[in-house]
């Protein structure tokens, strides 16, 4: 069974960083795209980033180019979501996703396009 476990959240102030990791397992294929998603107290969720299986590309949505960085660790079986200079808009419960890839296509922010799921970390942004 795949699972995708979330961690690293928490409470920052503004300015600050936090490092958010998604550890995955069970995956039975090859090539799984990896998306972090947040989703805002009565707001849709978002997708934030993404990274394409085969050839490691991220995606950012525009809100935090510069500021955050998603990267993985295949070792481990690990991705990460390094966020810095937070800002309160920030705030959010952070989970990471997965799809199943097979062709060589650049990931998708959108949520829909993911068939699996973390529970999720909440990040707090506040001073």
């Amino acid at each position: 069974q795949l699972q995708l476990v979330e961690s690293g959240g928490g409470l920052v102030q503004p300015g600050g960083s936090l490092r958010l990791s998604c550890a995955t397992g069970g995956f039975t294929k090859d090539y799984y795209d990896i998306g972090w998603f947040r989703q805002a107290p009565g707001k849709e969720r978002e997708g934030v980033a993404c990274i394409s299986s085969r050839d490691g590309d991220v995606s950012y949505v525009n809100s935090v180019k510069g500021r955050f960085t998603m990267s993985r660790d295949n070792a481990k079986n690990t991705v990460y979501l390094q966020m810095n200079s937070l800002e309160p808009e920030d705030t959010a419960v952070y989970s990471c996703a997965a799809v199943y890839q097979p062709v060589s296509v650049q990931c998708v922010l959108g949520s829909g396009a993911y068939d699996y799921w973390g529970q999720g970390t909440q990040v707090t942004v506040a001073s």
